[in-house]
């Protein structure tokens, strides 16, 4: 089994160069165009919830993954968590590889996402608390936690993640790649005390990419920029974390839930860099990002599309952002910000999944008309 096997020990002299733009859009020609969703089960509130033996869940994301592979989805971005590694490495990669095993059956190769800046800066282990009524994605959790981030000393412990998990599964062709960080210059400011976070991510960050290419996967590696307005790389006005992110990116990856105008100038800004794109998040209803509206640019353009949410569950988000100040206790939104399916595994708009479904049939590139629309029969005069 390639996830038993031995963890890979390569020094750093031994790490892979940055694929050359050749070999990224190479890869990249030997794709399908990628259709999939950020994804954890609905039965768990984060990435510990998920992994974690006593609430590992095999059969539900069977069952979910099933629907994914119903709408022609193919891939799915999901998040694995440090402290997991550090609990249990070898039943972590059982799961990572019985996981890889339900989602190769059903057609999907995930893009795996290995650090998260969103959300709870103190992530622990063990149960996990409820979700909080009426509030969007409550209990997820940023890995590593600031305590973590803050003890330089200790990151030879998240070397040791990276390069074991990567390590055991760099030649898989089940993978589709490796997100090495989530937003790394996301503040989560709903949180308090997270001051001096960024400058440490950057760095940590920094050696992430080096701890990822000693591993020399297969796969490639990303990170996504996700919040300025002009990511040109010529007349961009780069910050260093994107600078970083975007020099060390095997492929291009980035994330936007704004008008499919904004959208489609943002994705053009990426082409330029040679490099194959994905947007790795987008699909905010009520922002007025849709499936509608962004999906054909994606696909007309040749860009990787993930939205974020797939199954309406213990994460809620389906509730918008603002519900962090203001929870949707007593009503529901009039419009779910996220989500595809609800929890019986209906469409939440069956427009939606067959909107979904049409674009990953049609080639690369083809965006397909919409289907003709029934002819009307006028009605039949009855004879009295």
């Amino acid at each position: 089994m390639i996830a038993c096997a031995a963890v890979l020990t390569a020094s750093p002299a031994a790490a892979r160069e940055r694929w050359s733009e050749a070999q990224a859009s190479g890869w990249y020609a030997r794709q399908p165009w990628l259709v999939g969703a950020n994804y954890a089960p609905a039965s768990a509130i984060n990435q510990l919830e998920m992994w974690q033996a006593a609430t590992w869940d095999p059969r539900r994301i069977d069952s979910e993954l099933a629907l994914a592979q119903g709408i022609g989805m193919n891939t799915m971005r999901v998040f694995l968590h440090d402290q997991l590694w550090a609990q249990d490495p070898e039943g972590f990669k059982r799961r990572i590889d019985e996981f890889l095993a339900i989602a190769h059956r059903h057609g999907i190769r995930p893009l795996f996402v290995l650090f998260d800046s969103c959300w709870d800066p103190d992530p622990k282990l063990g149960p996990q608390h409820p979700p909080i009524p009426g509030v969007h994605n409550s209990g997820w959790v940023q890995g590593p936690g600031l305590p973590g981030l803050r003890d330089r000393a200790g990151w030879p412990k998240y070397k040791a993640y990276v390069q074991g998990v990567m390590g055991a599964f760099k030649a898989d062709d089940r993978i589709l790649g490796w997100d090495l960080w989530n937003e790394p210059d996301n503040p989560a400011d709903q949180y308090k005390g997270q001051e001096g976070k960024e400058p440490l991510v950057r760095a940590m960050l920094a050696q992430v990419f080096d701890w990822a290419r000693a591993a020399d996967p297969s796969q490639p590696v990303t990170s996504g920029v996700w919040w300025h307005d002009d990511w040109s790389p010529t007349g961009g006005k780069l910050t260093p974390m994107e600078k970083l992110q975007l020099g060390q990116s095997d492929v291009i990856t980035f994330h936007d839930y704004s008008w499919p105008e904004t959208f489609e100038r943002r994705a053009r800004q990426l082409i330029p860099y040679g490099r194959p794109v994905i947007c790795t998040e987008y699909m905010a209803r009520g922002n007025g990002s849709t499936f509608d509206t962004i999906l054909p640019i994606g696909k007309r353009l040749n860009v990787g599309m993930i939205n974020w949410g797939f199954v309406d569950g213990k994460t809620q988000t389906r509730l918008p952002w603002d519900s962090w100040k203001k929870p949707y206790t007593m009503d529901e939104p009039t419009i779910w910000f996220h989500e595809v399916f609800r929890a019986d595994g209906t469409p939440y708009r069956q427009a939606e999944t067959d909107l979904i479904r049409r674009m990953s049939a049609a080639p690369k590139g083809v965006v397909p008309p919409p289907p003709a629309e029934m002819p009307v029969v006028p009605a039949r005069r009855v004879r009295r």
